[in-house]
């Protein structure tokens, strides 16, 4: 048994959950931080309208992640297998093929996006107020795309090959450059929206030249070849196959993204919206660390699943669920009691203040349960049941919001869209316990026939 194998099933359960869920949790809290920084600078220098006209890219900005994430967690699956498997040569030819893929989707989509951006921004929820904020910032963000699509897509694969911390310390870089150049070109220089899109172009221009240059440099398990970029089908079909469902999750928030801004913008305007995007990126600021923590308990409970030490699995996921917990309750403390002050920290205009401080109340009221469902969601797809995992996360963030968020506000107004999260949070995470609980009770029985079996 190797060194990895016997610390997943020996070691003590909570270093291990920390051990893994660590990078993961410091790279996606650096990267929520810097996009509060960057509503910050915008609410309190550009304005409110500003604030919302960049709620109203954020369906854009998605589905440039998404195209990120169908190419970087389809690669990066498919060179973890080949390493795995002693092809190291083939493991090269994927990269190169998911260099070459990902500049072809840059250019492709930012050019669909760009020709119809004004048509996109206004169905998004955009104003006549709203709308030169929006373009001036997501038309920059697109020209520089590709920046993003090589650091996200090509990071991945850094992961894949067993560099979790260099993957780490590159994001780092990025959230950290971001938040200085926003203070440089924002607030000293005074640039404004476009000032703000450069500060996240440039930034994510030196981590794809960090990207890069990793793959180049002795340090990498997998070296960037000239002769590699050739693209070839079958490894295009499976890079496309693998990243085919977080992408179509990547799709569907946006898709929510527009269905909150379009009832926002119906029943409260641009301050509604601008209010949503501060409330929005807060949110997932606190949501940042639960995900981290459930990516880390997922090797910890893979491996003893399948060892059939059904004991440490259990204890797995009761700490995975234990440690989320807390860090969500602590969230609902601060938003509870310091919910004006956040809020006003972002912007000084009071309507959006009204708004947003009565919005962010009830948006957030059940967010010390969504630690357990997200963990708990994630739990299935560790012991290799991907359709239960899957329909448990839809369940939270589609299949019962989506109904909520078009029928709420008909009886409502603007309160019934603040109170589609958490009946939608609430009602998921009570569907989740029922499955939970009976999944624990299979492992009760599985783990009662071992012992007989040893007796």
């Amino acid at each position: 048994m190797d060194e990895r194998a016997l610390q997943l099933g020996e070691k003590n359960i909570s270093h291990l959950l920390w051990q893994f869920s660590l990078p993961a949790i410091i790279g996606m809290l650096a990267n929520s931080f810097y996009i509060i920084i960057n509503r910050l600078f915008v609410g309190n220098v550009v304005g409110a309208d500003a604030i919302s006209g960049m709620t109203v890219t954020m369906p854009i900005s998605l589905i440039i992640m998404a195209f990120g994430m169908l190419v970087g967690i389809g690669a990066g699956a498919m060179i973890s297998i080949r390493l795995g498997q002693q092809q190291q040569d083939e493991a090269e030819q994927i990269l190169g093929n998911a260099l070459s893929l990902l500049l072809i989707i840059a250019v492709v989509v930012s050019g669909i996006l760009l020709l119809s951006l004004d048509y996109l921004l206004t169905a998004f929820g955009a104003s006549p107020d709203t709308l030169p904020y929006g373009r001036q910032f997501i038309s920059i963000i697109l020209f520089g795309s590709v920046f993003q699509h090589i650091s996200f897509g090509l990071g991945a694969t850094i992961r894949s090959e067993g560099n979790p911390r260099i993957s780490m310390n590159i994001m780092l870089i990025n959230a950290g450059l971001n938040i200085v150049l926003d203070f440089i070109f924002v607030y000293i220089l005074g640039y404004g929206m476009p000032g703000t899109a450069f500060a996240t172009v440039i930034s994510q221009a030196i981590s794809a030249a960090l990207v890069i240059r990793h793959f180049l440099s002795p340090a990498s398990v997998l070296r960037l070849k000239l002769k590699n970029l050739r693209l070839h089908r079958h490894i295009l079909i499976g890079i496309l196959s693998i990243g085919m469902a977080p992408f179509s999750m990547q799709l569907v928030s946006s898709m929510i993204i527009i269905l909150y801004n379009q009832g926002l913008a119906n029943y409260g305007g641009d301050a509604a919206i601008g209010a949503f995007g501060i409330i929005y990126s807060i949110t997932m600021f606190i949501l940042m660390p639960v995900i981290g923590i459930s990516q880390g308990a997922q090797p910890v409970i893979g491996f003893n699943y399948g060892a059939g030490k059904y004991t440490r699995v259990k204890e797995s996921l009761k700490l995975a669920i234990i440690y989320a917990t807390l860090i969500v309750t602590l969230g609902f403390i601060l938003i509870q009691v310091f919910g004006a002050p956040i809020m006003k920290a972002f912007t000084s205009d009071q309507e959006l203040l009204q708004i947003g401080i009565h919005g962010i109340h009830i948006f957030l009221l059940v967010l010390p349960v969504i630690g357990f469902q997200i963990v708990s969601a994630n739990f299935f797809q560790a012991i290799g049941k991907g359709f239960t995992s899957m329909f448990l996360n839809m369940l939270r963030q589609v299949i019962l919001l989506i109904p909520m968020l078009l029928t709420f506000p008909h009886f409502f107004h603007l309160n019934g869209i603040w109170v589609s999260s958490p009946a939608s949070d609430l009602t998921a995470s009570m569907i989740t316990a029922i499955v939970l609980f009976r999944e624990l009770r299979k492992l009760d029985t599985k783990q009662s026939q071992m012992l007989l079996e040893n007796d």
